[in-house]
């Protein structure tokens, strides 16, 4: 396979990636994304502490990643202020380097102070990484994981991975809210 040929593979996985990001409606992206957290919070020790402790909740329930040398992810995600539905956000994020395949996982970020959140609302689109100093909580950390270790402004999970594709990170992800 030539680079030409590498390149429209890569802008076709890329492609079906973004069209994939805009297919539920609001109503089922709700849904979804409440039996996303709910689901994660009943597996997750670690995350139903921060949870207990969190004002407001983005879950995005189904992201997908696809990528052949060059990679692209995106999904939609509900955020949850006090339990209430709060907005609707895109994540979005591009990728170079080694990697081949499709993935779907989902994530949610834990704002766990006001300004956390302030951050989100006054910002027309913010990229992990850039803002409030954010947690990702791995296998490692969550077995060390209590109320008294809690000392970020955002913590990170993500949750049901299936796909053949190595490595997951959200470092250089925008996230931008899109009603």
């Amino acid at each position: 396979m030539n680079i030409t040929s590498k390149w429209k593979c890569a802008a076709g996985l890329m492609l079906a990636t973004v069209a994939f990001i805009g297919t539920a409606s609001a109503d089922d992206l709700t849904r979804d994304s409440r039996q996303a957290l709910r689901q994660l919070i009943a597996q997750n020790s670690a995350a139903a502490t921060v949870n207990g402790r969190a004002i407001a909740v983005l879950v995005f329930p189904n992201v997908v990643k696809a990528g052949f040398i060059v990679g692209a992810q995106g999904g939609q995600g509900i955020l949850f202020t006090h339990g209430q539905s709060d907005g609707r956000y895109r994540t979005v994020a591009a990728s170079y380097g080694l990697q081949a395949g499709v993935q779907k996982y989902g994530y949610a970020l834990f704002f766990m102070n006001q300004r956390a959140l302030d951050w989100i609302h006054e910002t027309r689109g913010w990229e992990i990484g850039t803002g409030p100093s954010v947690v990702i909580v791995d296998e490692g950390m969550a077995r060390t994981f209590s109320s008294n270790t809690l000392h970020s402004g955002i913590y990170a999970f993500t949750f049901d991975q299936r796909g053949l594709m190595a490595g997951l990170g959200l470092q250089g992800t925008k996230i931008t809210r899109i009603d």
